[in-house]
């Protein structure tokens, strides 16, 4: 690999250099990846017959569905129920500033409509004031197209004055430096814990520093390995690289992709917040937010199980019994260029989307999504591919992706609020 660090996908993407290797790690990664895997004449090979499919790897999927379930398994409270709130107004046109009023407002709607119960009734109906809750950020497009801090604020905001400590809420992330990039500091967020379950140099990601000591052990282990619970793994038979460069931004290789101890020993709860985005023609929102942010050497998993990820790494019980709400950010959204930043396909949206269900979520909003690409002229695949996981997670009794889906929209303008249910 030489000084030039790892890479894993073919170039040239749009954005530059220290994004890429931002990127490298995380959930986006395996989204920039299947624009390249995914494309056209690719497509077509596939569908006539010209390209063999590789036979799936094995997984331990089974070890999780084994496990009994509790009330707040997936897909939840309700399952099958996405809420749209809508207000034009709640973020700026011109500064491109959100509204943290209006913001506060849209989340408080948008969890009424959810659980059909006041502020109070909707936090007993999932938390106690001793849970230990982690907002689950995405922090990739800092400033740009990453989770809106006025909308962290709201749900704080929701479970203290209900009684909850802001010791015991956790913004985390996967990597510690993006959630600083993004503004989610101990400055902004007094009190309340900011965690990523791994660190990375990115001086020696990026070719910079032959100096390996800052992120690996005399041993040769990764400094943020004691972060990962090497009880608790999504294991898939595909090995990971062995070379450094790998290591630094995996933490692990080999067959095992361990969940964060964040998660395994102290979040009781779990609130994801994802935003509204593309990869290609699937999408980066609910699920690949979490499947592709609570464990390590993911990318090993990118070609042969992609999206296939974001519902088994759910399936195991350190996120399918404590993911108790999912509230994807479309404040401002984006409909191309996904899943890195692309400022010129980003749009103000001004909504946000509210269920338990991950997957009836990730299907609403991948229909809205197609229908927004679909009008700016971009050449959409419409194959069942890019939403057969989500049709695989209701198999595993994961979610409701089918007809049952109740898509509730919110409007919020001056004259106040008016509900629209749409099946």
């Amino acid at each position: 690999m030489g000084k030039r660090g790892y890479r894993s996908m073919y170039p040239p993407f749009r954005f530059d250099r220290r994004e890429f290797f931002k990127m490298s790690g995380t959930a986006g990664l395996g989204l920039l990846m299947s624009r390249t895997l995914l494309s056209a004449e690719q497509e077509q090979a596939a569908q006539t017959g010209q390209v063999a499919v590789p036979a799936r790897p094995a997984t331990n999927i089974d070890e999780a569905l084994n496990v009994p379930r509790t009330r707040y398994s997936l897909p939840g409270l309700f399952p099958g129920r996405v809420v749209e709130v809508h207000d034009p107004r709640a973020m700026d046109a011109e500064t491109g500033k959100a509204s943290a009023e209006l913001v506060k407002a849209m989340f408080e709607g948008g969890i009424i409509n959810l659980t059909g119960q006041n502020l109070k009734k909707s936090f007993d109906l999932f938390f106690t004031r001793d849970d230990v809750v982690g907002i689950k950020v995405n922090p990739v497009g800092a400033g740009l197209i990453s989770t809106r801090l006025e909308v962290v604020d709201a749900i704080i905001n929701w479970l203290e004055k209900n009684g909850m400590k802001r010791e015991n809420i956790i913004i985390w992330d996967r990597f510690d430096y993006m959630l600083k990039d993004a503004g989610f500091t101990p400055e902004r967020f007094p009190g309340v814990g900011i965690e990523g379950l791994q660190t990375m140099d990115e001086a020696a990601a990026e070719g910079k520093s032959q100096d390996n000591s800052t992120w690996l052990r005399p041993d040769g282990t990764h400094v943020s390995a004691p972060n990962f619970d090497q009880e608790v793994y999504y294991w898939a038979d595909v090995e990971g690289p062995k070379d450094l460069a790998y290591l630094n931004q995996h933490v692990f290789n080999g067959k095992y992709s361990y969940f964060g101890k964040l998660l395994t020993k102290k979040l009781t709860k779990i609130i994801n917040v994802p935003v509204f985005k593309n990869t290609g023609n699937a999408i980066s929102m609910a699920t690949k937010n979490i499947g592709y942010g609570a464990v390590c050497n993911t990318n090993r998993l990118h070609k042969p199980l992609f999206l296939d990820v974001c519902v088994e790494v759910l399936a195991f019980p350190v996120i399918r019994d404590k993911m108790v709400l999912n509230i994807t950010d479309g404040l401002r959204a984006q409909y191309e260029g996904g899943p890195g930043p692309e400022a010129k396909f980003t749009y103000l949206y001004n909504r946000l989307f509210f269920a338990t269900d991950p997957f009836a979520l990730d299907m609403v909003c991948h229909r809205l999504l197609v229908e927004k690409r679909k009008s700016m002229g971009i050449q959409v695949n419409e194959h069942p591919r890019f939403t057969e996981y989500l049709r695989y997670a209701q198999k595993l009794g994961l979610g409701v992706v089918d007809e049952r889906i109740k898509h509730v929209q919110v409007q919020r303008s001056i004259t106040g609020l008016k509900n629209r249910p749409k099946k």
